[in-house]
């Protein structure tokens, strides 16, 4: 069974309190935050989902999954670290340098948080198989960072399954999460590619029954 992390990045400012509680009914497992800050990737969700976050904290003890896609990752490691989210996720393509890659790691895990690397559709996996046995998750973009409601490369999900079996061959213990374009058409394919924790954000959000949704995903 794949673990659902509901991205809130579609979600209506309006209709946040709204949309945490229901989905926390619906029994998500995680709340996917997509933090984005302009330079990294096109659009600039940094605010928002700073206050996203501090709704979570105070309505809900559901994990929070943050994703950061940024230039400046230590900055914002050290800002969401004072949410105490479950794991905080950061790309491997913006930090170029390995002893800081790893400086990074070590001071999210120090600080009582899991962490994880994140890898855009084009970046290869032997990028972040050095880091593996230090992390807790690897989550592999499944479209172009940047914007929801974008369909998903179908090559990734084979980049999952090659995670997997890398995994499995060298006795790890490292999630896999997948991020875009998942839904009820695909997750099958994602959990048979050995995916742990899926994030769902447009599709679900679109749905006017969030249990049954979630139900139907997690299979």
């Amino acid at each position: 069974m794949v673990e659902i992390s509901t991205s809130l990045l579609s979600v209506k400012k309006e209709d946040c309190m709204k949309t945490i509680h229901n989905l926390e009914i619906a029994h998500t497992d995680y709340y996917h935050i997509d933090v984005m800050d302009g330079k990294f990737v096109e659009n600039d969700t940094s605010i928002i989902m700073r206050e996203y976050s501090e709704y979570i904290k105070q309505i809900t003890n559901i994990p929070i999954d943050v994703h950061l896609m940024v230039e400046d990752v230590e900055s914002y490691v050290k800002s969401y670290l004072a949410i105490e989210p479950n794991i905080i996720t950061f790309h491997i393509e913006a930090v170029k340098d390995k002893t800081k890659t790893m400086e990074i790691i070590k001071y999210i895990k120090e600080n009582n948080t899991r962490v994880g690397i994140s890898i855009c559709p084009k970046t290869s996996l032997e990028e972040i198989y050095e880091y593996l046995p230090y992390v807790h998750m690897i989550l592999i973009m499944s479209v172009e960072p940047g914007k929801g409601g974008q369909k998903l490369i179908p090559e990734t999900i084979e980049k999952a399954r090659k995670l997997s079996g890398y995994i499995k061959e060298n006795d790890l213990e490292v999630d896999i999460e997948i991020d875009g374009g998942v839904n009820i058409d695909n997750i099958e394919e994602i959990k048979n590619a050995g995916v742990n924790i899926a994030v769902v954000g447009t599709y679900l959000i679109k749905q006017k029954d969030y249990k049954k949704a979630i139900r139907e995903l997690k299979g």
